[in-house]
């Protein structure tokens, strides 16, 4: 088990962040946060509103600047990247909103992610064997879908170009409670075909069942970072972050 007040380094590690500041406009955001996500790995990212986590999401894909800081994906440094050059690079990301368009089908909002897929007709297939609802949904526009099949056709959507790893902000927002651990279970599964996975999620106590570590992030700054086992039965945590 690792020690709960550490910040563990992966020096082989598939992407990598380290010392990443960035904010809005005046108002800075990340001081100096870093972490790793290792090849078919499930990494959490928690902490209470507030704490940046959606912002680092965004810094992690380009779309703010950098402040200071680095980013590495198989040990390159890909901090020069623009937010369109992540795709093309083996990074892929599913916001928490305005994730899918609304107005057109499904099929048409996986042709959108064929724009860096190698084998689109396969990698359509591939979505809809591990979203088989999303098949039966293809000629649906994504409008007429419910939040869970809204969300599976965001992560298909992103998962077209077969990324090597999957950045997701929030994939139970505003979902019923039932849909929650199918969600989870979809997370999961995009790991078992070989993409690792980094999310940011409030609901700590469903994500850690799928997830190998995570990182608490509060008020920009790192607090701690440790395998899921350790987050899951540690009393600080549930005290300062589960309410329970």
């Amino acid at each position: 088990m690792s020690d709960i007040d550490s910040i563990r380094r992966f020096d082989d590690a598939l992407f990598s962040a380290r010392g990443i500041e960035t904010g809005y406009g005046d108002l800075q955001v990340l001081y100096g946060v870093d972490l790793d996500v290792q090849t078919d790995e499930i990494v959490l990212v928690f902490g209470p509103n507030g704490a940046g986590k959606s912002t680092l999401m965004r810094a992690l894909f380009k779309q703010l600047p950098l402040w200071a800081g680095s980013i590495g994906v198989n040990s390159e440094d890909f901090s020069a990247l623009e937010s369109n050059e992540m795709v093309a690079h083996g990074v892929a990301y599913v916001p928490q909103t305005a994730n899918v368009f609304p107005n057109m089908t499904v099929s048409e909002n996986l042709d959108i992610g064929t724009i860096h897929a190698d084998r689109p007709k396969e990698r359509r297939e591939a979505m809809f064997e591990l979203f088989p609802r999303l098949a039966d949904r293809s000629g649906q526009e994504a409008s007429t879908l419910s939040g869970g099949e809204r969300q599976m056709l965001a992560m298909a959507r992103a998962l077209m170009p077969d990324p090597d790893l999957l950045l997701i902000d929030e994939p139970s927002a505003g979902l019923a409670p039932q849909l929650i651990e199918r969600t989870f279970k979809h997370v999961d599964q995009v790991r078992q075909t070989g993409t690792a996975v980094l999310m940011v999620e409030q609901n700590v106590k469903a994500a850690l069942k799928v997830t190998d570590r995570a990182y608490a992030l509060d008020v920009g700054e790192n607090k701690f970072e440790a395998d899921a086992d350790v987050i899951r039965d540690s009393e600080r945590v549930r005290d300062l972050y589960l309410g329970a």
